[in-house]
């Protein structure tokens, strides 16, 4: 049995049944631990209190002097890390999902393949040389550009008569990421003896939301907001990208244009969640397979309930960063990593038992 069957839609009305579990339990989960992130940290606020600020941001009633404080406690950086960590789960899970699909194998992911590499060196570009203080859109904009170089470049080295063998795309994804961290790290070198600059290069290389504020998330939602559209008109020819290309160009799919729009997409997702958080690994892994376990592989449920999981993970990740060691914190990406690897080497087990059959 090859890895690559479980990514064929399967029939069985199963998976429809659970998913409004999924997405209930998905929904409530990610309230619950948004509540949690906006009450954690070194101020203890009460929970009226939080919602007291909360309610009177939304009414547009200006908060009293005796609540200033505990205004930008929660309106300031609680609740835009919080939604930013959602955000950029969502964004990482759902590239994940559309690049297995798009690759037909379960091992493809941002972090695997090169991706969130090639965002990396994009946005360490325009820190590096300053070009991050002229405008918002520089770091997203060249960390989008350098996901999509770095897609492009797997996808022809990988690709052969439409299909990348697992081996093939994974070593073209560690080269790859490789050649871009050496980069990274020349970048690091060079700006070395501005301190500052270099330790925010290497703080921000590690991967994180801490000290984000609401214009990262204004970067990240429109990368957002367009990934998720892109991924749900372009679901169904994902479902028969499955079958192989050949099979999908006799059931009406533009193939060529569709394999565009969806990477396309991807990029846009890893570029922009890459741009205002780091390297946050594995995330756009775990996600896509564990989901697929649950509602099967058809990407109209997949893709939706994949960004719904993604950003629930990625909130209850950064909580933990945030309380593990406290007052302390652990980096969002170390958190993610060690989850990740140990799950990344029992796909490859699994793969390989499964081939030798």
């Amino acid at each position: 049995m090859a890895l690559t069957a479980e990514l064929v839609p399967s029939g069985s009305g199963r998976p429809r049944s659970r998913a409004p579990l999924v997405f209930a339990g998905g929904a409530l989960l990610l309230l619950g631990l948004g509540a949690a992130s906006l009450l954690a940290g070194a101020a203890e606020l009460a929970p009226a209190q939080v919602l007291r600020i909360l309610l009177w941001h939304v009414r547009g009633v200006d908060v009293p002097e005796s609540e200033h404080v505990a205004d930008v406690i929660v309106w300031s950086l609680r609740l835009p890390r919080t939604l930013l960590g959602a955000m950029v789960g969502a964004a990482l899970a759902l590239s994940g999902a559309l690049l297995q699909g798009l690759f037909r194998n379960p091992l493809a992911s941002p972090s695997i393949i090169g991706a969130s590499e090639g965002a990396a060196f994009g946005a360490v570009l325009a820190l590096s040389f300053g070009l991050a203080e002229r405008s918002v859109v520089v770091v997203p904009t060249l960390a989008i550009l350098g996901a999509f170089g770095a897609l492009l470049a797997v996808v022809r080295v990988a690709t052969r008569d439409g299909h990348a063998p697992v081996a093939t795309l994974l070593l073209a994804g560690v080269a790859l990421s490789a050649l871009l961290s050496a980069l990274n790290t020349w970048l690091i070198a060079r700006a070395w003896e501005e301190h500052e600059a270099a330790r925010r290069i290497a703080y921000w290389l590690m991967g994180g939301i801490a000290d984000r504020g609401w214009v990262h998330v204004g970067m990240l939602l429109p990368g957002l907001v367009a990934g998720l559209l892109v991924a749900q008109v372009h679901a169904k020819d994902l479902d028969r990208l499955l079958e192989g290309e050949e099979t999908a160009a006799a059931l009406g799919v533009e193939v060529e244009r569709a394999k565009a729009w969806l990477l396309g997409a991807a990029a846009l997702l890893v570029g922009s969640a890459v741009a205002v958080s780091g390297v946050v690994g594995f995330v756009g892994l775990i996600v896509p397979h564990l989901v697929r376990l649950v509602l099967g592989a058809g990407h109209r449920l997949l893709l939706p309930a994949s960004a719904l999981t993604g950003a629930w993970l990625v909130l209850a990740s950064d909580l933990f960063a945030r309380t593990a060691v406290a007052p302390r914190e652990l980096h969002l990406g170390v958190v993610t990593s060690f989850l990740g690897a140990p799950f990344f080497l029992y796909l490859l087990r699994r793969h390989r038992a499964e081939t030798v059959l």
